[in-house]
């Protein structure tokens, strides 16, 4: 019987803990009475340096039901980075782990479908969205073209797909072969390849609390993706450089046309545009090569993406993961 690890991040989300927790354990013991997960199956949930009573919910979680882990790391690590040390966590206790949200907009009934697909051996199942009935015009735009958007520029994600999925446990050992410290778990998991499915869900309104992804988090988070997996965005720089320099070539000529046949004008006006528009170009330019020579940097320095301070759950498996921390 394959044994299956439920994997939450969760950042200040004790408005909703209770109520996610409870969902998810009748899911969980559903498909145990079924027959398609076996008993000692968990819900492992990551407290990302929460500054509410996360933690000790979780806590309380575990004390009441073994089914119910917790890692606590030791400060707030970012969305991505907690995720990864729940599923890094998971990946030697597990044959199976479905990474999920804890606000309670991912529809857990997708969970049944994605077990299925495991079982017929599917390695990486990715949740995705059916439909935006919930969302207002301006969220179902940026959203949309954050994955156009992305798609565009190298940074190859499945459409309309966050971070809902099932990953087998040959899939988790592959993704921890995986050393970026500039983490795009969207990104870096179609990398892993196997065998892949797909399940479509309709996502739910928030339960309750604040939405952990505003537009300023989407917009810097398109510019992680963008710049940890794909190097299009310099090409495109080159390329732009290419044509600006046959344009200026054009212009000499054009100049010098008018210059010998005495139709010099003073162009005040064109050169002083000439010369903003050049030098907005430049600075955008020097600003992505900065991007891509930061992420350099914190790759070199090779820092943990995560630290744990404490892991609750089965004597057995805390033995087995047995770390203070892991890159």
């Amino acid at each position: 019987m394959n044994r299956l690890f439920c994997v939450i991040p969760c950042y200040n989300e004790e408005e909703v803990l209770h109520e996610t927790a409870s969902r998810l354990e009748d899911k969980i013991r559903s498909l145990i009475a079924a027959g398609k997960i076996a008993e000692d199956s968990r819900i492992l949930f990551v407290n990302d340096g929460s500054k509410d009573k996360t933690w000790s919910i979780i806590s309380e979680l575990h004390e009441k039901s073994e089914l119910f882990q917790g890692i606590n790391l030791s400060k707030n690590m970012g969305h991505q980075n907690a995720l990864l040390a729940g599923l890094m966590t998971a990946k030697d206790l597990c044959d199976a782990a479905i990474s999920l949200d804890a606000d309670l907009q991912d529809d857990i009934n997708a969970i049944d479908a994605m077990v299925d697909k495991f079982l017929n051996g599917a390695d990486v199942v990715y949740g995705v969205r059916s439909k935006r009935a919930t969302d207002t015009f301006f969220k179902k735009f940026t959203a949309e073209s954050f994955y156009k958007l992305m798609n565009a520029l190298g940074a190859n994600t499945v459409y309309n797909h966050a971070d809902y999925r099932l990953m087998s446990r040959r899939a988790l050992q592959a993704l921890s072969e995986f050393g970026e410290v500039n983490l795009f778990l969207r990104g870096i998991v179609p990398m892993v390849g196997f065998n892949s499915d797909v399940v479509y869900y309709e996502r739910a309104e928030r339960f309750a609390g604040e939405s952990k992804y505003p537009l300023r988090k989407m917009l810097s988070f398109a510019m992680e993706g963008i710049t940890s997996l794909s190097t299009k965005p310099i090409k495109m720089i080159t390329g732009l450089g290419v044509s600006i320099f046959l344009v200026s070539i054009i212009v000499l000529i054009y100049s010098l046309v008018r210059h010998f046949t005495g139709h010099t004008i003073p162009g005040w006006t064109t050169t002083v545009l000439s010369v903003w528009a050049i030098g907005g170009l430049i600075m955008i330019s020097l600003g992505v090569i900065g991007e891509y020579i930061g992420k350099i940097y914190l790759e070199t320095k090779n820092r943990p993406r995560f630290i744990i301070r404490d892991y609750i759950g089965d004597e057995e498996d805390v033995e087995i993961a047995n770390y203070t921390y892991k890159r």
